[in-house]
């Protein structure tokens, strides 16, 4: 219990500490930034249920005003932005991607990656695209063409994401729970 509670703040502090990495903004108000990467990774490696708390627990401190997104930005605002989906989507986006991961018994860089792609980008974008759509009142079709700038960066997220948690697995099995 202690080491799944050490973990998920762990892997809370990882995504605020890519969202360190400076961001780009993109015209339409949403940043490109690594803190996607950071969710993908809690799914990888901690399984379906933690990764989702740790996304969680990572945004809970986000409203609580904690300046952790990319930017140092934070507090109840960073909801209402055209990110609003992306955010949302984020614990959903770990939870498919750690169900992947756990159900799927091939080798864990390519299940990894794919599982990434899944979740952390089809998954996410489903979310990030209505939030778009709501906030910039733009239809689902012009919100979804928006996006489209950020799928080579996801894509390079989504095979990191399998070569980090194949490297994690290979060095310290113990330590990918999602293959528990």
């Amino acid at each position: 219990m202690e080491r799944n509670l050490a973990l998920i703040a762990l892997f809370a502090a990882l995504i605020a500490a890519l969202g360190l990495i400076p961001k780009f903004t993109l015209a339409f108000g949403v940043p490109i930034t690594a803190q996607s990467m950071g969710v993908m990774l809690c799914g990888t490696v901690l399984g379906a249920r933690r990764g989702a708390l740790a996304v969680l627990l990572f945004l809970a401190l986000v409203a609580l005003g904690l300046p952790l997104l990319a930017g140092g930005r934070g507090g109840l605002g960073a909801f209402a932005t055209p990110s609003v989906g992306f955010l949302i989507g984020f614990p959903v986006a770990a939870f498919v991607t750690g169900l992947i991961v756990e159900r799927w018994r091939a080798g864990l860089a390519s299940v990894a990656a794919v599982a990434s792609l899944v979740g952390g980008v089809v998954v996410l974008y489903a979310f990030g695209v209505v939030g778009m759509s709501l906030m910039l009142d733009k239809s689902i079709p012009q919100a979804a063409l928006l996006v489209t700038a950020f799928i080579p960066g996801d894509v390079i997220k989504a095979i990191l994401a399998g070569l980090i948690t194949a490297g994690l697995a290979k060095s310290r099995p113990s330590s990918v729970l999602s293959r528990g």
